[in-house]
């Protein structure tokens, strides 16, 4: 049975991704379903109209909004694209089910079924479909590659006829993915690493990329590998043994991260203080209050010679890769929900359970309920 599945343009302010890419709409394609494309949709990843095939091309998101039995989105559509939609019809994004929950509740009373991406279980089954880790991956490489064009220094030893330049010392805090992929980026370019997290089971895959873990005595991994908040003794311990290195450090990179919750503040203005100047730290929780206490978000702060870069949303700032990675994520997504007889979503399955916000003129997910 063809399913019509749209794609409409994303609206936030600096947002290029595309839900889908080109290659990916043509597999749904050439399964037998229609993909409705909102026109201009993907310009800024990189895909003009022409480049999308057998998608059929519309002019603005209502038309999608109205005729797309899925609608596909990076970020949460404007509430009135989600009031084009017909009710029994799915609405899959990114859709922040903690922020502005009313607009979402309003959707899911008028029989909107939601599923919210980074709500997707933790679980082995579901890491192909797992957006939080693919736009992570784009953006613990790119924290790197602003930390190398604003720090004052080259990364790698370079013996010259000027002489040799000893290798920038980098401080990547959180080893979750953007954090490792962080790290080998920094490796790549020749720095020095150390690494820090809160899960002392991630010192494996830290040292597996050539980087040193920084061991301060405190873990705190959950059940699904998250980290939890720290007690207040915890953070005491951990922020001495943390300050130290942070000193010597030239780059630090700091992408912890809390689900649902503000980020942890790791690097205190003090800690700035006893950091030499010419310093950069790249802070990739910015956008929800960030690690350090000088972050601002959208901003690069002077704080006695040290710079605090604080930039946000960094997966749209190689929007190519990141859409590719975020189609692949939402194409396995799609393969449990589409099946001969069309749409059909299992609230009984665990990766459906876990991501669906709304169903059945409800809202079900048991956190937002």
């Amino acid at each position: 049975m063809t399913v019509q599945i749209g794609i409409i343009k994303e609206t936030a302010p600096g947002e290029r991704r595309v839900a889908l890419d080109p290659p990916t709409a043509a597999k749904l394609t050439q399964a037998g379903h229609s993909v409705l494309v909102e026109s201009g949709a993907g310009v800024e990843s990189g895909h003009p109209d022409e480049a999308w095939g057998d998608c059929e091309i519309l002019g603005d998101a209502a038309s999608v909004a109205e005729r797309a039995d899925i609608l596909l989105s990076v970020r949460r559509p404007p509430p009135q694209v989600l009031g084009q939609m017909r009710p029994d019809t799915l609405a899959i994004g990114q859709l922040a089910a903690h922020a502005d929950f009313d607009e979402l509740k309003s959707a899911a009373e008028r029989s909107l079924s939601l599923i919210s991406m980074e709500l997707l279980p933790r679980i082995t089954r579901a890491q192909a479909m797992d957006v939080l880790s693919s736009q992570a991956t784009v953006a613990g490489y790119k924290a790197v590659i602003i930390a190398a064009d604003i720090a004052p220094r080259l990364f790698p030893m370079l013996t010259t006829a000027a002489g040799t330049l000893r290798p920038a010392k980098a401080v990547i805090i959180g080893a979750g993915v953007a954090g490792l992929q962080a790290i080998a980026t920094a490796r790549r370019l020749g720095a020095q690493v150390e690494a820090y997290d809160i899960r002392a089971a991630a010192r494996e895959q830290v040292e597996s990329l050539g980087a040193k873990m920084i061991d301060t005595g405190v873990d705190a991994e959950t059940e699904g590998g998250y980290a939890r908040e720290l007690s207040d003794d915890e953070r005491a311990q951990q922020a001495e043994a943390l300050a130290r290195h942070l000193a010597k450090a030239d780059v630090v990179v700091s992408t912890a991260a809390i689900p649902g919750r503000p980020a942890p503040k790791i690097i205190t203005e003090a800690m700035v203080d006893d950091m030499n100047p010419g310093a950069v730290i790249v802070d990739l929780a910015a956008e929800t209050g960030g690690n350090c206490e000088l972050t601002r978000a959208g901003e690069t702060v002077n704080h006695k010679g040290v710079l605090i870069a604080g930039p946000t949303n960094l997966p749209s700032k190689a929007p190519l890769h990141a859409s590719e990675m975020y189609a692949k994520n939402i194409h396995n997504l799609l393969a449990l929900l589409i099946g001969e007889e069309g749409l059909k979503i299992d609230t009984e399955d665990e990766v459906i359970a876990g991501c669906l916000l709304a169903h059945g003129g409800q809202v079900v997910h048991e956190k937002f309920r």
